[in-house]
């Protein structure tokens, strides 16, 4: 069983990265390359980063079939744990307040996505 909730949660995780990879790159060349600004490009990201986390606690409920809660909530968790030790080791900041609350919105949309996705996808015992 735990074995099972792990791949779950590793089919979120893989999706949420390369979805937020694929998605960085693709505001990147529009950023640089079209006449967008950067205010509309963050609303812009924000948008995806919500609807990605989502998306990845979807799969990772569906592949878990059960504790879509718990599966959700550790996606999220590990994608904002990945950010934050990007940020704090990298260029030596924590999250400010925004970004705190922002990545919370995150943890909150992908425990909904795994919820959906263990009552869409999960065991019936009928």
């Amino acid at each position: 069983m735990q074995r099972q909730l792990f791949i779950a949660l590793l089919y979120g995780w893989i999706f949420v990265f390369s979805f937020i990879l694929l998605s960085s790159i693709i505001l990147a060349l529009l950023f640089r390359f079209t006449a967008f600004n950067e205010n509309s490009l963050a609303w812009i990201a924000l948008t995806i980063g919500f609807v990605t986390l989502f998306i990845g606690g979807f799969i990772a409920g569906a592949k878990g079939k059960m504790k879509g809660w718990i599966i959700g909530g550790l996606t999220g968790l590990g994608f904002t744990l990945f950010t934050f030790l990007v940020q704090y080791l990298g260029y030596q900041h924590g999250f400010s307040m925004e970004q705190t609350f922002t990545h919370l919105g995150y943890m909150l949309a992908s425990v909904i996505g795994g919820v959906i996705g263990v009552n869409i996808f999960g065991s019936r015992n009928e």
